[in-house]
């Protein structure tokens, strides 16, 4: 009961702080994490601890399906081969780099642990990217493609997260296996979330004059979703967001003007709340992990989650350049003009772009609740090194949603005045 009264009392702070955060024109993501550190260290303070179970029913649930709500679906579709890219290769070429420099740096980090800290840490946090940014007028396509990556992209770290971990409880890694698994989970994702939606449409219309009836079955959907795909063990975020993309193309011609009114209203109060609370949270478990480490250990792990964030921030800038690449060679190529495959100007990434894209690579409460979440997965003993990893993780969170926070405004506009009125 003690930790109910906790969260209802952060609520209340984070709604105060947030309204005061943008009254003055401040990140709101960077000011609740420096609040719940704060707080964090107040003496008698109660222990919040992060229940990796919870924080994936709880959070993402909603906010994926408020994100794949409202993002234009045609033009997920348009930059599906950018998205792809940072969701599902990003994220491996991430892991296998993170793994690397883990492994070397880390006194008794075996091979399975390195890839279980490359895996944790490397989906990026979009939710707090596009809060960041939130009023600097990014382009449409920077937007589109931070939020289809989020989409996604914890779908693929997940993926190798599991098979990081049978790596260290023993098992066997099989390449073919672990694609057949990655497939299965996509696929098995998509149908979940796309017989709910049909369902759920058969439902909406049988009750289209009870208004509470649709706004509580709409709400309640997205966590449905999750559970049945998880338990079936497919993916709940690809079935979460099948989902949404669905209740958005039948919104927009089934739902009469108030339902969508309210339906948005609603939305936009829970995404707050929720989005408020994942960054207070993630100030709060600074201070727990801090008491489990010696002074010499913290400055030297804290030294290598700044190497391993640099690492990660290196991998994404190429991939964004390279895909930027990609595409303007396949733009001007004579053979594709005129046919199916030719690419449309409307998916090219500018420079500005591609710098805001690379630059939004941050991690937040995803990776800290996988992180958190290890005792609970490997068993009784818990995972060597677990609180290590905590610490890494977190530290790593916290550069990049602060230090890359505090920054990125910046790279906003220095790209606008930079390559105002320039060509691709």
């Amino acid at each position: 009961m003690e930790n109910y009264t906790v969260i209802l009392v952060l609520l209340g702070i984070m709604i105060v702080i947030s309204t005061i955060a943008e009254n003055l024109k401040f990140s709101m993501p960077i000011v609740l994490i420096f609040a719940g550190i704060g707080l964090g260290f107040i003496p008698g303070m109660p222990t919040v601890q992060i229940n990796s179970e919870i924080i994936f029913l709880l959070f993402l649930p909603p906010l994926l399906y408020d994100a794949s709500f409202k993002i234009p679906l045609n033009d997920f579709k348009a930059n599906l081969s950018t998205i792809s890219s940072l969701a599902i290769t990003l994220v491996f070429l991430t892991t296998a780099g993170l793994a690397a420099i883990s492994y070397y740096l880390i006194p008794g980090m075996t091979w399975p642990l390195a890839f279980v800290l490359g895996a944790i840490l490397a989906p990026t946090d979009a939710v707090a990217a596009l809060s960041i940014t939130k009023g600097l007028k990014l382009s449409s396509l920077s937007t589109t493609i931070l939020e289809g990556e989020s989409l996604i992209n914890d779908a693929s770290a997940l993926v190798a997260f599991r098979f990081a971990i049978a790596a260290v409880t023993g098992s066997v890694f099989i390449w073919y296996n672990a694609l057949l698994t990655f497939v299965i989970l996509l696929a098995g994702g998509f149908l979940v979330g796309f017989l709910i939606a049909k369902s759920l449409g058969v439902l909406l219309r049988m009750f289209r004059n009870n208004t509470v009836t649709i706004l509580s079955l709409l709400l309640l959907a997205p966590f449905v979703t999750y559970l049945v795909a998880e338990k079936f063990h497919t993916s709940g975020v690809i079935a979460v967001v099948t989902l949404g993309f669905s209740m958005s193309r039948l919104s927009q011609f089934k739902f009469p003007d108030h339902v969508k009114h309210q339906s948005e209203t609603i939305w936009d109060m829970v995404t707050f709340m929720l989005n408020g609370l994942i960054f207070i949270l993630i100030g709060l478990e600074f201070p727990i992990i801090v008491e489990e480490l010696s002074g010499t250990q913290l400055l030297t792990y804290a030294g290598i989650a700044l190497l391993l964030t640099f690492t990660a921030l290196v991998i994404r800038t190429w991939n964004v350049y390279v895909n930027r690449r990609r595409l303007l060679r396949a733009y001007h190529h004579p053979k594709l003009k005129g046919t199916s495959r030719e690419i449309p100007q409307s998916v090219l990434i500018s420079l500005q772009d591609s710098m805001v894209i690379s630059w939004s690579g941050m991690r937040g409460i995803i990776s800290l609740a996988i992180a958190m979440g290890l005792p609970y997965v490997v068993g009784e003993n818990g995972v060597p090194m677990k609180n290590v990893i905590i610490y890494i993780t977190t530290v790593v969170v916290l550069i990049t949603v602060v230090g890359q926070g505090l920054l990125l405004p910046r790279i906003v506009k220095r790209g606008e005045a930079r390559f105002a009125g320039s060509d691709l």
